[in-house]
C-alpha cells in the first residue's frame, strides 16, 4: 500500500511465508458508507482508484494518500496491492468507505515492510473509492430526453454548441460550461474533443440531453488535465446539445404556407416587408418584428441582410410563411452578433411575407364585375362617385367607404387621391367592380400615411357609383354641340345689347337642360356659372355688352377660365 515501499517484493516475500500451525483469519470488512446508487461493483481485473488511511489496530497511522495528495491506482487481482486489500476491496461501489483489517499474513507477514511496518502485524485500511473502469469499457451513454422531432443528428466533421456539467466518477465537479455562461464550440470527429465526446456525440439532436461515462483511456489517460482532472480519472459528462450545422451546409427553406393564386416571386431587386421571429435551433427566441410592432423593411439580393436571408427570401409569394435555417457561415459567423447571438450560431427565422414590390411595378387592375350595357366610361376630369375598402396585402382592414353616409367622390385627375388609384378608377363603367393592387411608389410611398405602414403595398376593392363627364382642365364649361354662330345674340334674349348674370345664367343652364354644353361637375352650378361671368364681365359692371364676350378658344391659351 505505501508508495515508497517496493510493493512487487513485498509481495513476492509474502508468498514465501510458511503457514501458522494455529488457524488463520481471514480480512474483516466494515462497510459504514453505501452509496444509494452503484452503477458497477469491483471485480478482478477492474482499476481502481481510491484514497485511504492506512493505520495498526491501535489507531497509529502508518500511511496515508492523503497526506501525499495523491489517490492510488492499481489493477485488481494482478498484485498491484497486498493480498488482504486486493480481497476487501471486490464487490466495492464508487464513493463507498470501508474498513478493512488485514491479518499479517494477507499484508506483510513475518518479515514486515522497512521500519514502517513490523513483522506479523495486522493492519487496518479504511478506505473510499474513487473510480473504477476496466480495459473492457466504452463510452456509456444514456438518453435523458430527446426532441418530438430530429431532422439531422451529429455527424463527424460537423461543428456543435453544447452545454455541459463535468464530474469525476465520484461526483466531484472539474468543470460546467453553464457557469461560464458559454457553450462549449467544436467540430467532431475531427480530434479537437477528447475520443469519448467524439463517440458519444455522434446521433445527438438539438435539445438532446444525454449522460455519458467515459474511462480514462477514452478522456485523458495517465496524465490527466491540469489540476481538475487526476490521472487516470473516469469523467462525467450530462450534455445538452445547443446547435449543429457543417461547414458545407447551405439554407434550408421548408414552406409552411403558401397562398393560392400566387401571381409573381419575389426576386433580386424586388422591396419586401415581412415580420419575423427569429431563434436558435434550440428554439430560444432572440429578436421578434412583432415585438418590434412594425414589419421589416428591405431590399433583397442586394446585400443589405444576411446573405442567408437574402438568399431565402427570393422566390416568396405576397401571405407566404416559411421556416429558413442559417448555418452561422450565411449568417453572423464566428464572432456572433452583439451580445444576444452567439458565435457560429445557427439562426431560425419563421417569416410571414406580408408585401413586396419593385419601382417598375405598375397598377394590377382585375376586374371582378362589368355590366352589360356600359355606354360610357370614366376618364380624366370626370367626376366620379365610387365605394372602396382599402386593405394591407395580409387582409388588414385600413378604411371603407362604408363607414360614411355617402360614397367616396373626386374628379379624376385632379391630384386629390393617389396615383395609383387615380389611375385604376379610369375607364370604368358605373356599376363595375374592380379589385386593384397598388405599389407604395404610386401609393403612400416610403413614408406612409397615418396608419398607412411606409412601403405598403395597398389592395382596393372598388365599385363605380355614378358618373359626371367632366371638362377639360381650366374650364368651366365646354360646348357638345356647336355653339350658336351669333353667341351674344343668344344670351341677350331682349336684345338690349348688354347680358345680366340672370341672363347669362338662364341660358347657361337651358343649354345643359337641353345636352348641347356641360357644366364642371362637383361644384355648384350657381357658382360655376357666377364664376363664368365675372370671367366675361371685364369692366366688372355687372353686364357682359358684345366687346366683353370671348370664346375661350379665342383667348390666350395661358388662361384657364372661359366659356
Amino acid at each position: 500500500m505505501v508508495r515508497g515501499i517496493n510493493l512487487s517484493l513485498l509481495l513476492a516475500t509474502w508468498f514465501s511465508v510458511d503457514c501458522n500451525p494455529g488457524p488463520i483469519d481471514d480480512i474483516a470488512v466494515d462497510r459504514y458508507f453505501i452509496p444509494k446508487r452503484c452503477i458497477r461493483e469491483v471485480k478482478s481485473g477492474d482499476f481502481v482508484r481510491y484514497h485511504y488511511n492506512g493505520t495498526f489496530t491501535d489507531g497509529k497511522l502508518f500511511d496515508s494518500s492523503y497526506d501525499r495528495g495523491t489517490a492510488f491506482f492499481g489493477q485488481v487481482g494482478q498484485k498491484w496491492q497486498i493480498a488482504g486489500v486486493d480481497k476487501g476491496i471486490l464487490g466495492m461501489c464508487v464513493n463507498e468507505r470501508r474498513k478493512i483489517t488485514v491479518p499479517p499474513h494477507l499484508a506483510y507477514g513475518s518479515q514486515g515492510a522497512g521500519d514502517k511496518v513490523q513483522p506479523d502485524t495486522t493492519l487496518v485500511f479504511d478506505l473510499v473509492l474513487l473510480d473504477i473502469f476496466n480495459r473492457a469499457d466504452q463510452v456509456q451513454t444514456k438518453v435523458i430526453s430527446t426532441p418530438k422531432e430530429c431532422k439531422r443528428s451529429v455527424m463527424r466533421t460537423d461543428f456543435v454548441r453544447f452545454h455541459f456539467n463535468g464530474t469525476l466518477l465520484d461526483g466531484t465537479v472539474f468543470d460546467s460550461s453553464h457557469k461560464r455562461s458559454q457553450t462549449q464550440d467544436s467540430v467532431v470527429g475531427e480530434g479537437w474533443l477528447i475520443k469519448g465526446l467524439d463517440e458519444g456525440l455522434l446521433g445527438m439532436c438539438v435539445g438532446e440531453i444525454r449522460h455519458f461515462i467515459i474511462p480514462p483511456f477514452l478522456a485523458f489517460g495517465e496524465k490527466g488535465y491540469g489540476t481538475e482532472i487526476p490521472p487516470h480519472a473516469s469523467l462525467v459528462y450530462h450534455i445538452l446539445l445547443e446547435d449543429l450545422h457543417n461547414p458545407k451546409d447551405d439554407i434550408i427553406v421548408e414552406v409552411v404556407e403558401a397562398p393560392e393564386p400566387c401571381t409573381r416571386k419575389s426576386v433580386a431587386g424586388d422591396y419586401i416587408r415581412y415580420h419575423y421571429n427569429a431563434s436558435f435551433l434550440n428554439g430560444m427566441t432572440f429578436d421578434s418584428s412583432y415585438q418590434h410592432n412594425q414589419t421589416y423593411n428591405t431590399y433583397i439580393g442586394m446585400g443589405y441582410m444576411i446573405s442567408g436571408i437574402d438568399k431565402g427570401l427570393q422566390g416568396v409569394c405576397t401571405g407566404e410563411r416559411r421556416r429558413i435555417i442559417l448555418p452561422p457561415h450565411l449568417a453572423y459567423g464566428q464572432q456572433g452578433a452583439g451580445k444576444d447571438i452567439p458565435g457560429s450560431a445557427v439562426l431560425v427565422f419563421d417569416i410571414h411575407v406580408i408585401d413586396f414590390h419593385n419601382v417598375k411595378d405598375p397598377v394590377h387592375v382585375e376586374i371582378t364585375h362589368r355590366p352589360e350595357v356600359c355606354n360610357e366610361t370614366s376618364e380624366v376630369n370626370d367626376f366620379i362617385e365610387y365605394h372602396y375598402n382599402c386593405s394591407l396585402l395580409d387582409g388588414t382592414l385600413l378604411f371603407t367607404s362604408r363607414d360614411y353616409d355617402t360614397p367616396q367622390d373626386v374628379v379624376l385627375g385632379g391630384g386629390k387621391i393617389i396615383d395609383g388609384l387615380d389611375e385604376a378608377l379610369r375607364n370604368v363603367c358605373v356599376g363595375e367592380r374592380r379589385t386593384v393592387i397598388v405599389p407604395p411608389h404610386l401609393g403612400h410611398g416610403e413614408k406612409g400615411a397615418g396608419i398607412v405602414p411606409g412601403s405598403a403595398v395597398l389592395r382596393f376593392e372598388l365599385e363605380l357609383v355614378s358618373l359626371q363627364k367632366g371638362v377639360p382642365e381650366g374650364y368651366l364649361f365646354i360646348w357638345l354641340e356647336e355653339s350658336p354662330v351669333q353667341l351674344f345674340e343668344a344670351l341677350d334674349s331682349n336684345q338690349d345689347q348688354q347680358v345680366p348674370l340672370e341672363e347669362f345664367s338662364q341660358f347657361i343652364k337651358q343649354q345643359v337642360l337641353e345636352g348641347k354644353g356641360r357644366l364642371k361637375p362637383s361644384q355648384d352650378p350657381d357658382s360655376v356659372i357666377r364664376d363664368m361671368f365675372k370671367n366675361q364681365d371685364r369692366n366688372t359692371d355687372g353686364l357682359i355688352t358684345p366687346d366683353e364676350l370671348k370664346l375661350k378658344v379665342d383667348e390666350d391659351k395661358t388662361r384657364h377660365e372661359e366659356l
